[in-house]
């Protein structure tokens, strides 16, 4: 027989061999960048240059900076006339207020003017991989405006100036947008769905994760050419400049596939060095909990809609029975007994059905008690108007959770964005959807007397496939909150 002290030390093997085996460099499941072919404009050649050199250097926490002073990549920024390498991104957009991420291809000053607004100038460099955020204040609410960025006092634009609307305020009666998904490998042919989803004009873009597919934990030089590459697309940048973007990973995007983090926040080390990286490419009001409880939760808020975008995958044991950690789960739960929003949207990367895949081994029906306490404590604290967002599976899906002592609860999944890949249609789905790539879109009407929210999965080729339409009034307990 093993004693106490026998069989904890076994433990601590065993569960030091299963993170060997997670982060081993030699993964078969990672699958190698589809590269842009050489006469596309402008990202052809850059996209051929940093796969051939950076995404190859032997140096795994790297950047911009081991190329910015390479006569070739000088040539090239100069050759095709780019101030900006990435951005700008729209984010943490209000109603009197807006924020915006640049990169640019060396050190650079960098400002943003709307109208007679101008911001701070803002210094880019090294230390946070050639990134800005720059902050714009005092704008009306639902009001449309054009801006300009400026790089070392030079127009990133030229005469084509793009535009964005600020948020309505709380309590005002409005209509708007949002869009969302997952599933968006970087792949040239499928790259042209930004200017699809851009064409619906949404106020915002929520990415669920598995936005560029990176598969390399242990190399954040490698995740950042992942990102640059992405971000070089001018139907992407488009998208960017002009819709909100909120974000958070999923497995693909901070680990490898399935990945579960643990409840560690530094272990394993390379976990927090991934979410570093993840913070430089977004534009996110906050990231969890900060450097203290890193993490991608957020919540912001448009109109009388509060959005909870979740982190599945930082935080995650199946063997503790958590998705969340006990941090984020608590904020989650405390934010939801504050809001008194219309509807409320809790976006999560990972499927919330008692049907997922894999009899629920990658999904919250793996931690079946912690999905109940979030349930639960919809029903307890008769919170109304709550709405399910989910993705990772390569379909669209619509469930109906049957919920006796609430109200039942609607799930819209959707992670198909730029992925050839499909998983199978789910039969015991009210819709379940395969076929080509497409997105989510949430329209709300605030101004009726009802309010509503209507679901959309709209495919690449701008197809309709699939609305569905709900009342407030349906998504309330007897005796609930407004």
């Amino acid at each position: 027989m093993l004693g106490v002290r026998s069989k904890s030390l076994m433990r601590i093997l065993l569960y030091s061999a299963a993170i060997a085996l997670l982060v081993s460099p030699v993964d078969s499941r990672g699958k190698p960048p589809i590269s842009t072919p050489r006469d596309t404009p402008v990202v052809g050649d850059l996209d051929n240059y940093l796969l051939t050199t950076l995404y190859k250097v032997k140096d795994t926490d790297t950047g911009l900076v081991e190329i910015t002073r390479e006569q070739q990549f000088k040539e090239l920024i100069t050759k095709h006339d780019l101030r900006l390498l990435g951005g700008p991104m729209l984010g943490c957009v209000t109603d009197t207020s807006a924020r915006f991420w640049v990169r640019t291809p060396g050190p650079a000053n960098v400002e943003v003017i709307v109208e007679e607004r101008r911001s701070a100038v803002v210094r880019t460099g090294p230390e946070n991989d050639y990134t800005a955020l720059i902050d714009i204040q005092d704008l009306q609410p639902s009001t449309s405006y054009a801006y300009e960025v400026l790089v070392d006092g030079e127009s990133a634009f030229g005469r084509e100036k793009p535009e964005f609307r600020t948020f309505p305020s709380e309590g005002q009666k409005a209509a708007f947008k949002v869009a969302f998904g997952g599933g968006a490998r970087y792949n040239p042919a499928k790259e042209g769905m930004w200017d699809v989803i851009a064409a619906h004009s949404p106020d915002a873009f929520l990415f669920l994760g598995d936005n560029v597919y990176i598969d390399h934990p242990l190399s954040r030089t490698k995740q950042r050419v992942h990102y640059y590459r992405r971000q070089l697309r001018p139907e992407f940048k488009r998208l960017i400049a002009s819709t909100a973007v909120y974000a958070v990973y999923d497995d693909h995007d901070l680990g490898r596939n399935d990945f579960a983090g643990g409840l560690d926040p530094f272990r394993p080390d390379w976990k927090f060095q991934s979410w570093k990286v993840f913070r430089e490419n977004w534009n996110n009001p906050y990231y969890g909990g900060g450097h203290q409880q890193p993490g991608c939760w957020v919540d912001f808020s448009i109109g009388d809609v509060d959005f909870f975008m979740l982190d599945n995958r930082y935080y995650r044991s199946f063997e503790e029975g958590t998705m969340l950690g006990p941090v984020q789960k608590n904020w989650l739960l405390t934010k939801l007994k504050a809001s008194n929003a219309k509807f409320k949207v809790i976006a999560s990367g990972t499927l919330w059905t008692e049907h997922a895949d894999k009899e629920g081994k990658d999904s919250w029906w793996g931690v079946k008690d912690e999905r109940e306490d979030i349930f639960g404590f919809i029903d307890r604290e008769k919170i109304g108007g709550v709405i399910l967002l989910s993705a990772d599976r390569h379909r669209t899906d619509v469930y109906r959770i049957k919920r006796p002592n609430g109200y039942d609860l609607y799930e819209f999944e959707t992670s198909k964005l730029t992925n050839d890949h499909s998983h199978p249609i789910k039969k015991r789905a009210l819709f379940s959807f395969n076929e080509g790539n497409f997105f989510g879109l949430l329209l709300f009407d605030l101004t009726k007397a009802d309010p509503e929210v209507t679901f959309r999965c709209i495919t690449m080729e701008k197809e309709v496939v699939y609305e569905l339409t709900l009342q407030r009034s349906q998504l309330q307990a007897r005796d609930g909150n407004p």
